[in-house]
């Protein structure tokens, strides 16, 4: 009897299996996103000197400069004249709301929020607090070109 649920329990899951492979997303993931910038450098210098991310690249005929955390890679384009920008509404265009990143650790989160409180440029829309009643913690600013950056710790299930 064993033997016998055993080899219908395999044949079952083998279609399901064969069954599902055919719904298998057609993508893996990001390789990368591209966010228009009003001020290359200062956008730039928030990724490298705040958040310590490297300078893996760039293309002075665009202009732009491509960085990375080592796990995900940004392209940061220059508006090509930063005095007609226009800035966007997350209310009111489509397109990216906000980027969201993870931080390893409560006291990580806290110390960058002190950290980008200090930054020319940055507007901290709010300080660390629990999203949707927790037990994430996430806060939300904007880098120096305006661009919305989200920075969110989830702490590990007990």
């Amino acid at each position: 009897m064993i033997k016998l649920l055993t080899i219908i329990l395999t044949a079952y899951f083998s279609v399901i299996t064969s069954v599902n492979a055919d719904d298998k997303p057609l993508t893996s993931g990001f390789n990368h996103v591209g966010l228009t910038v009003s001020n290359l450098d200062k956008s730039t210098r928030f990724f490298t000197d705040v958040l310590k991310w490297k300078l893996v690249g760039g293309d002075e005929k665009y202009p732009a400069k491509f960085v990375s955390d080592g796990k995900m890679f940004l392209t940061l384009w220059q508006t090509k004249d930063p005095k007609k920008t226009v800035t966007f509404n997350r209310k009111n265009n489509v397109g990216l709301h906000h980027l969201a990143f993870t931080v390893e650790t409560l006291e990580g989160l806290n110390a960058l929020f002190e950290k980008v409180k200090t930054v020319d440029g940055v507007i901290i829309e709010f300080a660390p607090e629990p999203a949707y009643g927790g037990p994430t913690m996430h806060m939300m600013i904007r880098e120096p070109s305006g661009n919305r950056l989200e920075f969110s710790y989830r702490p590990p299930k007990q």
